[in-house]
């Protein structure tokens, strides 16, 4: 197939690579002029993916027109923020037949839409059996090393999901299928706000015992505000739900995790933020997360905990009490 892939940071370069030692004809599209060509000339993302080489066969673009031409599937690997402006682009260009497939994890702060329903927005032209989405506990630095990792592909049309599943599966990178659209969207970008919520808990210097009570408490959040959008109930005990949460609690690699560290030690915000290369979706979508709560009176008070530290300069330990000392509840309502 030719497939062109988005966004060149860690994640877009990896699923290049990926998808070229699949047989692919693949096409890395990189914002940037300046890095594209730097890109070109190093073959090495030194910025996103240090000690990783790009095959010579990848083709690295800056025209945003010429990676989208002619191909079969396209590859959204940019922050969900920034996906409405580059497929507003891409509106003057026609898709008959090609597959999108998001693989950002969040949700659109003002909107509250997924990237899924942000796709069917901008590019109203495509059937809902043009757009699917991969996610799950996935770090492009150990994908990227060939590192077992497993994987959800999703589509509301199933030869869709399977279609996906089928390019982009190989013997390290095991891709499962499922119909449950919004479903692995939700999971893959709400347990970036619990990610930051036990990054919070390892920077205040918490313990072992706090951080699985945030995440096994913040998977019953996930699953409440999911299933009250439309998700199904099972898909967040999968690997786009309790899998990913796990991986982005835990892991050195988490940049949502680092940021709510980094929070937890008593630096500011603004300031964390200003000293990262790559984006951590779990702030943004804490907003967003904020205003669907609300507006479906769904209870997540952990996330509601993540926002009021994050955007309200909540005082971790107030709001870790406030947390404990919540009235009384059956742990299955």
């Amino acid at each position: 197939m030719r497939i062109s892939v988005l966004g060149a940071g860690g994640w877009g370069t990896t699923l290049a690579i990926l998808l070229h030692h699949n047989g692919h004809d693949v096409t890395l599209w990189e914002y940037k002029k300046n890095y594209a060509k730097a890109l070109n000339r190093s073959r090495e993302n030194k910025i996103y993916l240090p000690g990783i080489k790009i095959p010579k066969e990848i083709n690295i673009e800056f025209s945003l027109e010429e990676s989208s031409r002619n191909k079969h599937m396209i590859v959204l690997a940019v922050p969900s923020q920034f996906v409405r402006s580059v497929l507003h682009q891409m509106k003057r260009f026609n898709f008959p037949d090609t597959t999108f497939v998001n693989v950002a994890k969040g949700i659109e702060k003002d909107t509250i839409l997924t990237v899924s329903q942000i796709i069917k927005s901008e590019l109203k032209d495509l059937d809902d059996n043009q757009i699917g989405v991969i996610s799950g506990p996935s770090h492009a630095e150990e994908v990227a090393r060939k590192i077992p990792t497993a994987v959800v592909a999703a589509s509301l049309g199933e030869n869709t999901a399977k279609q996906i599943q089928s390019a982009f599966i190989t013997s390290y990178f095991r891709v499962y299928s499922s119909t449950d659209l919004l479903g692995v969207e939700y999971g893959g970008a709400l347990k970036n706000v619990i990610a930051v919520g036990a990054g919070i808990i390892d920077g205040a210097k918490f313990g072992d015992n706090t951080k699985a009570a945030i995440m096994t408490r913040g998977i019953a959040e996930i699953s409440r505000l999911g299933i009250a959008l439309g998700a199904k109930p099972e898909t967040f005990s999968g690997l786009s739900g309790m899998g990913d949460l796990i991986v982005t609690c835990m892991s050195k690699h988490s940049r949502n995790r680092y940021v709510g560290e980094q929070i937890g030690r008593g630096k500011k915000l603004k300031d964390v933020l200003k000293s990262m290369q790559m984006v951590a979706e779990g702030v943004e979508t804490s907003r967003s997360v904020h205003q669907l709560s609300k507006k479906h009176k769904i209870s997540t008070p952990i996330c509601s905990a993540v926002y009021k530290i994050l955007f309200e300069e909540g005082d971790p330990m107030k709001v870790t009490y406030e947390l404990m000392t919540r009235d009384m509840k059956a742990e299955k309502e």
